[in-house]
């Protein structure tokens, strides 16, 4: 032990060198720690989704999700698989056994679910596997509301420009939003004006498909893309496409219904037997925001993701995209998980200065020799920082 006290006295700036270079790095160490409210307690999860437009609970899980559990079953590593199947939608849920790789888990899934999917019925959308969350999923909520705009309109804008620009931000995983009202025009049809003009369902819904670019209804003829061909001149080769005119309520109510007239001899139009409008889908859930209506955007993080950057990479997210967001109100107070690990961390602090000053106090008071308080006082923290290494 003498030589150790020596050589530390003989070469005493070198070692006051390493203890500087030891405290800065146990400090950066520190301050780049990964710190939650609770710790990864969830054992490896994967969950799979299908979207089945119009088929009941029970056609959803005789014709989805029972095909998808048998292709499912014996996965490596899988200890309990979940289900269930609510009109149009098929859910399940694969547990792994603890240490599991997750990234290998969701890639055996992927394959059995690509394996399956051409058997499943054509009207089912293609399987989704959730993206990976943290134990306690929710990283943030955060409440928009807008007394300028509607709110179909906010519901627009916080889809295709805040959770856009949120989904960018490392470590989210997933942004949903809740009260969410999707804008789009909607035949409202009325059975009384069709049954003077003798027009049936089928062929108003035909008609309005055909019209669309893009359409929920299978194998509508307007519901095309591809090439129409191409024009050759002297120099160059320029493809043909066909791009439809921007759909509106107004633009679409203008629409003939086949070759049908009205007495006068003037073509049946959409107009003249529903109301064309705009609209949204029936709401599952809804959001209130300062006592009033408003949407509700979740920010669900990664399992190896930090709360405090997640949280912080949000806000300056959203600070950035505030002056292009004139008359809507964004609120991120709501639910801030990092707050209270910025409390403790504060507290945590304060509870350390206020200990090592005790500790400094209490030697110069029995020990009478500043020297050795100010040796004890180094080293202190000098230990702590060479345990995180």
């Amino acid at each position: 032990m003498r030589w150790i006290v020596q050589a530390s006295l003989r070469y005493r700036f070198l070692i006051i060198f390493l203890a500087a270079v030891l405290m800065i790095f146990g400090i950066a160490r520190l301050r780049n720690s990964s710190v939650d409210v609770f710790p990864e307690f969830a054992p490896p999860k994967v969950e799979v989704q299908t979207l089945s437009m119009g088929l009941s609970a029970t056609d959803v899980e005789e014709l989805v999700t029972v095909p998808l559990e048998q292709a499912l079953n014996g996965v490596p590593g899988l200890d309990v698989m979940r289900s269930r199947s609510v009109t149009d939608l098929s859910d399940i849920v694969l547990i792994f056994k603890p240490g599991t790789d997750l990234i290998y888990a969701r890639q055996l899934v992927a394959e059995r679910v690509a394996a399956v999917y051409p058997i499943l019925p054509t009207w089912a959308a293609p399987p989704v596997i959730i993206q990976p969350l943290s134990s306690t999923s929710r990283a943030m909520k955060i409440g928009i509301s807008s007394d300028q705009y509607d709110m179909m309109d906010v519901s627009m804008i916080a889809y295709w420009k805040i959770r856009a620009r949120l989904l960018d931000v490392p470590g989210v995983a997933n942004v949903p939003i809740w009260g969410e009202r999707i804008k789009m025009p909607q035949v409202q049809v009325d059975p009384k004006r069709m049954l003077e003009y003798d027009v049936t369902l089928d062929e108003v819904m035909d008609t309005t498909s055909s019209a669309l670019d893009v359409s929920l209804l299978m194998f509508s003829e307007g519901s095309f893309i591809g090439t129409g061909g191409f024009i050759e001149t002297s120099n160059q080769r320029l493809g043909i496409r066909s791009v439809l005119p921007t759909i509106t309520p107004e633009t679409l109510g203008e629409v003939p219904i086949n070759d049908r007239t009205k007495p006068d001899g003037s073509p049946l139009l959409i107009k003249d037997v529903a109301n064309v409008v705009w609209g949204t889908w029936p709401l599952f859930g809804d959001a209130v925001i300062n006592q009033g209506e408003g949407l509700m955007l979740i920010v669900e993080k990664l399992p190896w993701a930090n709360t405090l950057d997640v949280t912080r990479g949000v806000e300056e997210a959203i600070d950035a995209m505030r002056p292009g967001l004139k008359g809507i109100e964004i609120d991120t107070t709501i639910f801030r998980p990092a707050t209270f690990i910025e409390t403790s961390i504060n507290n945590l602090t304060e509870s350390l200065l206020i200990g090592a000053v005790l500790v400094v106090i209490v030697l110069l008071f029995f020990l009478y020799e500043w020297r050795v308080a100010l040796i004890s006082a180094t080293i202190i923290p000098l230990s702590l920082m060479a345990s995180l290494l």
